[in-house]
């Protein structure tokens, strides 16, 4: 028979319930035990997952089942948006009033909002940037991170959480409660692929936790690096459903891509691209995020103090450029005199101290690729000591700007009501500074070497708005101590695991305590939703959600002692491969380092090795001789978690990636270009590509008066890119080469007052990527200049420098105009064509 209380809209198979403490209140949870029932149960809908029809229930046992339905409905203090059941955005309840002929004869019913469950807290998740394991004095580090410190005071330290080794996975997979390679993230935005876990596009079917507590009932925001929208959607045109504001979050303030420029960095506030505060001089990124999140809190608690936020408060810090301010800086002038090597060692006898490690954890060797300390010049050591004097001064500025959010919290009185999480790192320290660090990270991403001479020559600058700055790889893996390797290698420790540290007021009995269950990032969003009570939906806008992946911790809030919950978890990045299965590890590192361009094997060559973490909490012992079979059977295991998260196929892939041209997108099939005015916030995705080919600009224009100058078209910045603009009326271009080259091709005549046509031609040379060319300038077809550029940008001119008409934003191309430098006659047109 087919059940016609189905039909009611507020029919939902209602759970089993359980007693479970929140804070210092206990209520119900649903727990998804079924029961069959043959009619509406709308006070207490959801306790049936099967209808009347599916189980042959005598009438007696009808009756007695009502009953006790009945019972139960009018006892238990279920929240008003139970009802609803398991599909998001929660319905408005029927209208329950009586409509008569006039307002006399009926009575109203006002629509209620919807309200979060009874006491749920705040939540505040903090998540920094290219951070060691072992890099905070939380978790034994070097770096004062006092107000880190405080918050595992408070609460509890994770000294086996981990991260997927690379930016957006790592925040695809925090926010979604999914693995990377489940939500398409398998690698960071700008290298998307057409392969299902590779293309960057986050599904609709795996609603972010911001999604799920806006909907039921909180206020959401986000500050600083989102970097989970593919940077070809993030142009003026969008789309924006992909954006912060478009999954869940109701206000965002921060910037899109991989990194920025922390002293003139890409904002975008909602869907606008906005230009920084201009009465700040001394400006940096950090204490901005700051000041924004702090403001959005008490906005958001003075109109609403019943109502809970949600919080993600994600820095640009530490990733590179590493931009701090001076005086941080100079706090740690000369304590990283004695080097890398030693620095581990001091590390690792403060983890031992803290207990924040085993006490016969082995401290792993350096690299065979990775140089001692002490075989370096003089002028070497001090060049590379300074570098990381810039880091410890940024992770300690940081860490001030967390505090001050923390203390604004406190001083609403709500820090006891907050659930934090404080995720020391997206992945393990970067190494991607290379074997001599760099002043100019856009030479990584353009396999371009940087010579010892050139970071020398910038000592004075580092840290500063002239650098975009990084350092010695040596120094990631020190401070990823105990373990081996750094950020990208995924396959081992040093490039996954990071400090947690997680409080909630008196929720947290054993404050100051240390938790050693084994966990992943994916395990935070289902954390939060325990730790609220609600369930994960089922259902959100229409889209049938993908089951959560990951582990609650709250499991592990009260006992230290107790088996983790997450038994088994793959690890994959550019090939570096591992798997975890109940205490043993298996992992292979694959033939390509972090600064290098190109794999030195095949995926077949790869070695792997065998860890028995129960023993061996630094992976310091391989096994995978003396136990072959256990070393079998966790790649077969690893290679069916590969297929079952989309992980295959494997691609060790890195500069062919950088190339926009492989992923589909609004440029695609063009090759001509039309602006009519001003804009400004291209990113480099979705602007004309110019690189490795021919083209040409031409610029309609009409100058008022002599010396009508500003830029007509510029993209990219000081570190990479290129500017056409008039100086005192003349027409030139400057191209930019990586921040060590300038080619500057100019008129000597100002155009004539009135209308003109200025034209810049390039003539590629051809060959491989990067190659030179020629370029021309004409004004009404009478050519007025030329000049040869001899080499290229070759893959990326900046992941946050933009393409902009008639203005430049962020930094300039050439130093001999200052940004925006906007145009000051009627720029009527501008066209770009490729060749």
């Amino acid at each position: 028979m087919t059940d016609p209380h189905k039909k009611d809209p507020l029919y939902r198979p209602l759970a089993k319930v359980r007693e479970r403490k929140i804070g210092k209140e206990k209520r119900l949870k649903p727990l998804g035990f079924s029961y069959p029932f043959p009619f509406p149960l709308s006070p207490f809908p959801h306790f049936c997952k099967k209808s009347y029809a599916s189980l042959k229930l005598t009438s007696g046992a009808i009756a007695f089942l009502t009953a006790l339905t009945l019972i139960f409905s009018s006892l238990l203090p279920l929240p008003a948006w139970a009802d609803y059941g398991d599909k998001l955005p929660l319905p408005q309840p029927s209208f329950k009033g009586k409509i008569g002929i006039t307002y006399k004869e009926s009575e109203p019913d006002f629509p209620k909002p919807i309200k979060a469950p009874e006491n749920a807290p705040n939540v505040l998740l903090v998540l920094l940037d290219d951070v060691g394991f072992g890099q905070t004095s939380t978790f034994g580090g070097s770096i004062d991170t006092p107000n880190l410190d405080r918050l595992a005071a408070r609460g509890l330290r994770y000294n086996q959480f981990h991260t997927t080794a690379l930016c957006s996975p790592t925040r695809a997979a925090l926010l979604t409660g999914r693995n990377h390679h489940s939500v398409n993230t398998g690698v960071v935005e700008e290298l998307a692929t057409g392969y299902p876990g590779y293309t960057a596009i986050l599904p609709r079917s795996a609603a972010t936790i911001a999604e799920v507590l806006r909907d039921y009932g909180y206020n959401t925001a986000a500050f600083g690096k989102w970097h989970n929208t593919p940077d070809y959607e993030t142009s003026a045109a969008g789309p924006f459903d992909r954006w912060p504001t478009g999954l869940g979050f109701e206000y965002f303030y921060g910037f899109l891509g991989g990194d920025t420029n922390q002293w003139s960095p890409a904002l975008v506030e909602n869907t606008q691209h906005i230009q920084k505060p201009s009465d700040r001089p001394d400006y940096h990124l950090t204490p901005d995020l700051a000041d924004h999140a702090i403001k959005w809190i008490r906005t958001q608690q003075a109109i609403a103090p019943d109502k809970p936020f949600f919080t993600y408060f994600a820095t640009g810090a530490t990733h590179a450029p590493h931009h701090a301010p001076k005086e941080w800086i100079d706090k740690y002038k000369g304590k990283f005199d004695r080097g890398w090597d030693k620095l581990r060692e001091d590390i690792f006898a403060r983890q031992l101290a803290l207990g924040v490690i085993p006490a016969d954890t082995k401290l792993t060797p350096r690299p065979a690729e990775l140089p001692a300390w002490d075989s370096l010049t003089p002028t070497e050591q001090k060049v590379y000591a300074r570098q990381a004097e810039v880091f410890a001064g940024f992770l300690s500025h940081t860490d001030a700007q967390i505090g001050r959010v923390i203390n604004a919290i406190d001083q609403l009185g709500e820090l006891d009501n907050t659930l934090v999480f404080f995720i020391a790192g997206d992945n393990g320290a970067s190494a991607e500074g290379g074997l001599t660090g760099s002043v100019n990270e856009l030479k990584v991403f353009n396999g371009v070497a940087e010579s010892p001479q050139e970071v020398l020559a910038a000592f004075d600058d580092l840290g500063g708005p002239k650098t975009f700055n990084h350092f010695h790889a040596a120094w990631a893996w020190a401070v990823d101590s105990p373990f081996q390797w750094t950020k990208q290698i995924a396959s081992h420790f040093g490039g996954t695991r990071n400090g947690l540290v997680v409080a909630w007021g008196d929720r947290i009995k054993n404050r100051g305590g240390l938790r050693s269950q084994f966990h992943h990032v994916i395990d935070i969003a289902p954390t939060i939703l325990e730790a609220v009570g609600i369930e994960e939906p089922e259902v959100v806008n229409g889209v049938k959600q993908q089951p959560i992946e990951g582990t609650s911790l709250v499991y592990s809030f009260d006992d230290p002692a107790a088996p983790s919950h997450h038994k088994t978890q793959y690890f994959e990045m550019f090939g570096n491969r591992g798997i975890y299965d109940r205490g043993w590890v298996a992992a292979a590192r694959h033939g390509r380092l972090p600064w290098e361009r190109v794999s030195k094997t095949t995926f077949d060559e790869d070695n792997w090795e065998l860890y028995d973490i129960t023993k061996d909490f630094s992976e310091a012992n391989d096994l995978a001789k003396q136990n072959p079979d256990k070393l079998g059977q966790l790649q077969n295991l690893f290679l069916k978690e590969a297929k079952k998260y989309k992980v295959l196929p494997l691609d060790d892939r890195l500069l062919q990636r950088f190339d926009v041209k492989i992923r589909s997108n609004l440029i695609t099939g063009r090759n001509s270009f039309t602006y009519y005015t001003s804009v400004a916030g291209i990113p480099e995705g979705s602007a004309p590509n110019i690189k490795n080919r021919s083209f040409s600009i031409t610029a309609d224009v009409d100058a008022a008066k002599d010396g009508t100058e500003g830029v007509l078209v510029t993209q990219g910045g000081r570190f990479a890119g290129w500017s056409f603009f008039l100086q005192e009326g003349k027409p030139t271009f400057a191209y930019n080469l990586l921040n060590s080259d300038r080619t500057i091709i100019q008129s000597s005549q100002p155009i004539a007052i009135g209308k003109s046509q200025i034209k810049f031609d390039f003539t590629y040379d051809g060959g491989a990527p990067g190659a030179g060319g020629t370029g021309k300038l004409s004004i009404d077809d009478r050519q007025v200049a030329e000049g040869r550029i001899d080499k290229t940008v070759g893959y990326r001119f900046g992941l946050d420098e933009t393409f902009d008409v008639g203005q430049d934003t962020g930094t300039p191309a050439v130093d001999t105009y200052q940004t925006p430098f906007a145009f000051t006659g009627n720029l009527q047109q501008v066209t770009l064509e490729l060749k």
